[in-house]
């Protein structure tokens, strides 16, 4: 049986619209869908409460591959760009 997931771990349909929470704009909310890495990446970012179904902010953004900073549950976190280019997030939609 051969999967089509092209990344997605097969633990979910890919939707469109998902984006890394690297590559989402500063200022904007989005929810976290899944994290594409390995058992100790996932428990770490677990346990700063980024979590599949939560809602998150991106802060700010170093360039260049620097730490991006997002607000969870009224609290700033700062994590590498290698980590927040393996969180899936589903922008928010601006009204």
């Amino acid at each position: 049986m051969r999967r089509h997931m092209h990344g997605f771990g097969g633990r979910f349909k890919p939707e469109a619209n998902l984006v890394t929470l690297a590559q989402l704009k500063s200022g904007q909310s989005a929810t976290v869908v899944d994290i594409q890495g390995g058992r100790r990446m996932t428990d770490r970012l677990n346990a700063l409460g980024i979590i599949p179904g939560k809602k998150i902010t991106k802060t700010s953004a170093m360039l260049m591959r620097g730490p991006v900073t997002i607000e969870i549950d009224r609290v700033e976190v700062a994590i590498g760009f290698g980590m927040a280019n393996k969180v899936m997030v589903k922008p928010d939609r601006v009204p």
